[in-house]
């Protein structure tokens, strides 16, 4: 890669694209990268966005072609840094687990849950370090998003919430899905796990943002989550998620001064240099 054509991959800030959401800048360069950890989901797509300088990464792939389970998480993330992201905005779809965050809500979680299994989740497999999880969303990320909701003048943004990660690609059952609300937790989805554990080892700020596609069949003993409810419902509101999303990046600061930038302080991270 040439000098002008390395400038051209360069980003600050990556998008990583959820279910319905495969395309996100116009006049944009493509670039393909390899990790350590194998292949992204895709090729990862470089533009500007006021004056910012963004990487979007579709998650399933283009087409999504890729379930929750088969995502190469470690290696989307991976290849986000590589080329100088340091914040990174995440849409996803989620099911709710309160009547009230129907569908079509957007939602800025600030805990998430993780109930996943099977799935490479970190990066520190040969060394016994452990980063602070304790609070996994990036403040300033999210302090971005709710204001850039704020100044579009639409439907509010409803700010917290946990999200529980299930291993998919099933949905819940009855039981599972009224456990789940028990707990007080307000959403359900599939991809957020291991992905902001992940960033977090990269020292990253990572940032949800969460439309709700449907309410989850705890809430309706009759209704049952189905997929073709849950795409349409993200492809009505996928423009407002858009411009939230661009909204967003002119909102996120260009000097980190959030705890995310310094997670790995003290911490062994050979896989950064080695």
């Amino acid at each position: 890669m040439n000098a002008a054509r390395d400038a051209l991959a360069r980003a600050e800030i990556g998008v990583i694209g959820g279910t319905g959401l495969y395309a996100l800048l116009s006049d944009a360069t493509e670039v393909t990268v390899s990790t350590p950890y194998g292949d992204p989901a895709d090729v990862v797509t470089v533009g500007t966005v006021g004056g910012r300088r963004v990487a979007f990464l579709p998650r399933h792939g283009r087409g999504h072609s890729l379930p929750p389970h088969r995502i190469n998480y470690r290696a989307n993330l991976w290849a986000l840094r590589s080329l100088g992201v340091a914040q990174i905005i995440a849409p996803c779809a989620v099911g709710s687990l309160r009547r009230e965050l129907g569908p079509g809500t957007v939602v800025v979680p600030d805990q998430v849950v993780d109930r996943t299994a099977g799935r490479p989740s970190t990066f520190f497999d040969d060394v016994v370090s452990h980063v602070s999880f304790a609070d996994p969303y990036c403040g300033a990320g999210r302090a971005a998003v709710l204001k850039a909701g704020a100044d579009g003048g639409g439907e509010p943004l409803v700010d917290g919430g946990a999200m529980v990660v299930i291993e998919g690609p099933r949905f819940s059952s009855r039981a599972e899905s009224r456990w789940y609300a028990a707990q007080g937790w307000s959403l359900v989805n599939m991809t957020g796990m291991p992905e902001a554990a992940l960033a977090r080892e990269l020292a990253l700020c990572y940032t949800s943002v969460a439309l709700v596609t449907d309410l989850d069949a705890g809430l309706d003993a009759e209704e049952s989550v189905a997929q073709e409810d849950v795409y349409e419902v993200f492809s009505r509101n996928l423009g407002r998620l858009r411009d939230l999303v661009l909204a967003t990046v002119a909102r996120l600061p260009e000097e980190r001064a959030c705890r995310c930038a310094r997670a790995l302080d003290g911490v062994d991270a050979p896989f950064l240099t080695g």
